[in-house]
């Protein structure tokens, strides 16, 4: 592999940025609850890798900032997020469209608290343990994003693309409805783009690599904390590459899963094919990514279906544990005059000169809105992540939605919310893409 190493610190040209990482453990320091799987009745019991926060900032030659954070964690619910967006720009300036928070949605980390809580029966302790690891990542995060921050040096981009070879979309539609598990002719996106960091001297520094699929290598039934196959790739990279930081992004893969799964050998197997992968694009031809840093940040409203206030008083009455759940935080507010018709859906957006942009959704997003935005924006290195700044809830596309299913009406008993959405959940989620595509002075 010699060659490889003279390829990855080949001689820089020119650099028209600079750059940093930064990383944090935040391996729990003791037992909780792991988020994703209701099945799960008890907490963790011991680490079989040790999960991360990390940071990439990046300024262009003109002082404009952005800071890209990837966490081994299910979600960051939107009172966390601005409560992390609030600290960073007390500290350090940066404004909210500036911060970009992602989670790799791996169902083997800690519940944080407001994502999922309902999902579980939990004491009072370990609601407490919860809330309490919830305020240290939040300190945590805002550390690592001044720690990228602080690294910053003279720096040079470059974009590839590689294939992925494990998701496979878990739909399957029967006569009966849509039902989970292994579905080879349903949509996926293989694409694994890698953003490639280099110091002034042609060193690498790092690297930010994505994937659409659900980090749910394991099942309900494992207890030890781990990054899933995400983290995984992410230790196999940094491992051949010492003194590197890499960085999972997780894109729009809410309707797939890996395909083989269910064994800690195969969590390996994955991050270790997607880790090769990545290698492989960093040996070829990659596109230098140049020009004037620009970010977005924008807001829409996503309208859940019409409901009364006796649709939940006849779901407390059900035998379902999870939908009493769901029926007592519904009637609670409707108790407070303020029943949940909709929710704030975040779009952002960062571009870098005309070479690369990256798109980030909120909520676990299905692969319908990657494959669209890839086509309406043909002109665009275009790099579509959903899981980011909120994970308040599948968000489903109108085939989805009309199809049915977990993804579109189930799931949303565990998230608390009143669901489904209304169908042009689609057509809003759309219009904020463009109008921060607009914003960021899309190729027309």
């Amino acid at each position: 592999m010699k060659w490889l190493g003279f390829l990855l610190a080949l001689p820089l040209l020119a650099a028209d940025y600079k750059a940093g990482f930064g990383r944090m453990d935040i391996t729990p320091a003791q037992p909780i609850y792991l988020s994703g799987y209701a099945a799960r009745k008890k907490p963790s019991e011991g680490v079989l890798q040790k999960i991360w926060a990390k940071a990439l900032a990046i300024e262009d030659n003109k002082g404009n900032r952005v800071v890209i954070v990837t966490t081994d964690l299910i979600g960051l619910p939107r009172h966390v997020s601005d409560q992390i967006g609030a600290e960073v720009e007390k500290r350090y300036r940066l404004r909210r469209n500036q911060l970009l928070l992602n989670s790799s949605h791996t169902h083997s980390a800690p519940v944080v608290h407001g994502n999922l809580t309902s999902m579980f029966d939990l004491t009072p302790g370990q609601k407490r343990a919860i809330t309490d690891y919830t305020q240290t990542l939040a300190k945590q995060i805002a550390d690592v994003v001044g720690s990228a921050l602080g690294n910053m040096q003279t720096a040079r981009l470059d974009i590839g693309h590689g294939t992925g070879s494990f998701a496979v979309n878990r739909r399957v539609l029967t006569p009966t409805g849509v039902k989970g598990g292994v579905n080879p002719a349903g949509p996926v996106d293989q694409d694994v783009p890698v953003v490639r960091v280099a110091g002034a001297n042609g060193q690498l520094l790092g690297v930010l690599f994505g994937y659409a699929c659900h980090n749910t290598t394991m099942g309900g039934d494992f207890f030890q904390v781990n990054g899933d196959y995400a983290g995984f790739a992410q230790a196999s990279f940094e491992a051949a590459h010492p003194n590197s930081t890499a960085m999972f992004l997780m894109l729009c893969g809410a309707d797939a899963n890996p395909n083989p799964r269910g064994t800690v050998a195969l969590v390996e197997q994955h991050g270790a094919s997607l880790a090769k992968e990545v290698t492989r694009v960093l040996a070829g031809k990659l596109e230098p990514v140049s020009g004037q840093l620009r970010s977005a940040f924008h807001t829409a409203e996503l309208a859940f279906v019409p409901h009364t206030r006796e649709t939940f008083e006849t779901e407390s009455k059900d035998s379902n544990w999870y939908k009493q759940q769901r029926a007592s935080a519904m009637l609670a507010a409707y108790d407070r005059r303020a029943p949940v018709r909709s929710i704030p859906y975040p779009v952002q957006g960062i571009r870098l000169g005309k070479s690369l942009t990256l798109v980030a959704l909120g909520g676990e997003v299905v692969v319908d809105y990657n494959l669209r935005l890839k086509k309406e924006f043909p002109g665009e290195n275009l790099i579509v992540a959903g899981y980011s700044n909120d994970v308040m809830c599948y968000i489903p596309s109108l085939r989805v939605l009309k199809e049915g299913g977990y993804e579109a009406n189930d799931s949303m008993i565990y998230y608390g919310q009143p669901g489904p959405f209304t169908e042009d959940v689609e057509d809003r989620v759309m219009q904020m893409v463009y109008k921060v595509m607009d914003r960021l002075g899309r190729k027309r």
